[in-house]
């Protein structure tokens, strides 16, 4: 199981990441914090004082067409926001900002 799935890069995880030091990550919706806490040490070298997750329902699509109405459902996603010792950063998120 990958536990990281990708960095979440938004006004708001930008605003977090700027005043507090927090990174926002999509993960597995399976995977547990302790889990994200240690692939984000692994993957990142760095020191993980908190980890937080948010569960986002799929939503409910409905599509219009010739042959009636389809219906479906995006899939679940889970977010973490993790926060790191002072002092210290991830680059990916500091080399995109701004550009």
């Amino acid at each position: 199981m990958q536990v990281l799935k990708r960095p979440l890069i938004t006004e708001k995880s930008n605003e977090l990441r700027e005043q507090s030091g927090k990174y926002t990550f999509e993960v597995d919706p399976k995977a547990n914090k302790i889990q994200i806490k240690q692939a984000v040490q692994r993957r990142f070298n760095v020191d993980v004082l908190n980890v937080s997750t948010i569960r986002v329902k799929g939503k409910r699509k409905t599509q219009m067409t010739r042959k009636g109405y389809f219906q479906g459902q995006r899939p679940l996603r889970k977010k973490a926001i993790v926060t790191l010792k002072p002092g210290q950063s991830i680059d990916i998120f500091d080399s995109g900002a701004g550009e």
